[in-house]
């Protein structure tokens, strides 16, 4: 399968500070384990571009984006709230990041690619259309899908979001959007303690407890996602890969394995086949571990590709 990886330098350039856990070598370690494993000797690279204001408006209220842009510090850092931390770097990196799902989707629409990973930062998924949380300033995904719908004219755009952390961003934006189905798990109660909204016909969100593992996520996708996913018939697919839901990783209590991630890909990936002429975007939003996170990103982007 033809797959793209989307990535900027300037991704790294956004300064987090000493010991904030989404920081540079977030990436620097995804893209260590492509080389060792050779992955990246059949992807192929694009250098994210960066988003438009056009594009960000789609999603994100006007006075949110000149906020952002007033905080934005020469020097030193500025808290959007207490986990979100911007820098001279970070805009820059904001609108790499958001770029790189708009570049995902024409590339993918086009037929140019069958698959696109997104390797970027800062995150997107608790971004919603008018404040920044949780690390997040533009919602990467949703820029994407947007664009799916006002450029490329799909009509039915699903999103897939199994971050450990609620991508209540992504659901504000699209609540009212029939156009797009929102598909998640969770663990509950846990930030960014929105409430939980009773499913409806474009929102599948799933909470799992904090003793969760491999049984009940895939329980969730089994029962709830896919279900939901097959009647639905997306055509096309994103995915907000968060890893943070991993054993290792102490974002959380969620306990995921290697090879959860890979089998929920694969579920995926099925859908797309089916419905969606294999058209996948996927997006990355957590994971802190670093090992963990290189490994399942790894395994994640070899079931896009189709390798085993």
């Amino acid at each position: 399968m033809r797959t793209a990886y989307i990535s900027h330098p300037e991704c790294l350039g956004h300064d987090t500070g000493e010991s904030h856990p989404e920081c540079a070598r977030r990436l620097s370690a995804i893209e260590d384990r492509f080389i060792s494993t050779s992955l990246f000797d059949v992807l192929r690279y694009f250098d994210a571009p960066e988003v438009t204001e056009e594009q960000l408006l789609r999603v994100h209220r006007p006075e949110y984006l000149e906020f952002i842009r007033t905080m934005a510090p020469a020097s030193g850092y500025a808290r959007l709230d207490p986990d979100t931390v911007i820098s001279r770097g970070t805009l820059p990196a904001a609108r790499r990041a958001a770029g790189a799902a708009v570049l995902a989707v024409d590339l993918v629409m086009a037929g140019e690619m069958e698959s696109a990973f997104c390797c970027v930062r800062p995150p997107g998924h608790h971004a919603e259309s008018g404040q920044a949380m949780g690390f997040c300033l533009y919602n990467n995904i949703a820029v994407g899908v947007a664009h799916a719908l006002q450029a490329h004219g799909v009509t039915r755009a699903a999103i897939v979001d199994f971050d450990v952390h609620q991508g209540n961003g992504t659901e504000e934006i699209f609540s009212n959007e029939q156009r797009v189905l929102f598909c998640s798990t969770f663990q509950h109660p846990f930030f960014p303690f929105t409430p939980l909204l009773e499913n409806t016909p474009n929102r599948v969100s799933i909470p799992l407890d904090a003793t969760a593992g491999s049984k009940e996520f895939r329980s969730a996708v089994k029962g709830h996602w896919l279900p939901a996913l097959e009647n639905f018939s997306p055509e096309i697919v994103f995915i907000s890969a968060g890893f943070d839901a991993h054993r290792d990783d102490d974002m959380s209590q969620v306990s995921l394995t290697d090879q959860d991630y890979r089998w929920v890909t694969e579920q995926i990936v099925k859908v797309a086949d089916n419905s969606a002429r294999g058209r996948v975007i996927s997006v990355l939003e957590g994971g802190y571990e670093l090992n963990s996170l290189a490994r399942c990103a790894d395994s994640h982007v070899r079931v896009l590709m189709g390798l085993h």
